[in-house]
């Protein structure tokens, strides 16, 4: 009876790192369709796709191992919590990406966690993920534009009925296509004002923490 069990226990490893190959594959297909479909076509930031790529591979391993020795829920839940509200130290994230990162989790764990689903389940509930995903990238008004803070000299021009002056003249100095102007705090001691500046990005280099800066770094001395 050992020696069967001794024999038979290599079939089980393997049918079972087969199962966990062919779960990775699958859950693989689509989040690389998530992230390489939907997100970078329209942020072209690559350093959130190699952020979303491993975090997907380190969750669906992570959720799949642990559910081999029958891992609770709660745990499953605790841990997407806690990974559904990472702010990185150096760099904050959008909420667009916070959200695709959200979904990538979501998927991740639902596809490593539901091992009594079929694959026809799965296909269904990743395809209606996909979808309602790619419906609100494609709705009008979720067209976000890019913005910038900008400390500007001419208080001159921040009146409300002189908007498309001062429009025009961050156009001319910014070289950007100006959508939308907001102004905050107004220096008149120095004759500067804060303003956030809302422009189309058509070379698509996406959102940076840079543009949300509100004064220049010191440099150590």
């Amino acid at each position: 009876m050992e020696e069967f069990e001794l024999l038979e226990s290599p079939l089980i490893h393997a049918a079972d790192m087969t199962a966990m190959l062919l779960r990775f594959l699958f859950n693989a297909v689509f989040v690389t369709a998530i992230i390489g479909g939907l997100y970078y076509p329209k942020s072209r930031r690559r350093e959130y796709v190699f952020t979303f790529a491993l975090i997907s591979v380190s969750i669906f391993f992570l959720i799949f191992l642990l559910g081999s020795v029958k891992i609770k829920i709660g745990f499953a839940l605790g841990l997407f919590a806690v990974f559904g509200i990472i702010r990185y130290r150096t760099e904050s994230m959008s909420v667009r990406e916070m959200t695709y990162l959200f979904v990538i989790i979501a998927i991740s764990v639902l596809n490593a966690l539901a091992v009594t689903l079929s694959y026809a389940e799965l296909v269904l509930t990743n395809v209606i993920f996909i979808g309602v995903i790619f419906f609100c990238e494609k709705l009008p008004f979720t067209n976000s534009y890019e913005e910038k803070l900008v400390v500007y000299d001419r208080v001159d021009l921040i009146q409300p009925e002189k908007i498309e002056e001062l429009k025009a003249d961050l156009s001319k100095r910014l070289g950007l296509e100006i959508v939308n102007v907001q102004v905050g705090a107004v220096d008149f001691l120095r004759d500067t004002a804060m303003l956030k500046v809302y422009y189309h990005d058509h070379d698509r280099h996406g959102d940076n923490t840079v543009n949300r800066m509100l004064k220049l770094p010191k440099e150590n001395s």
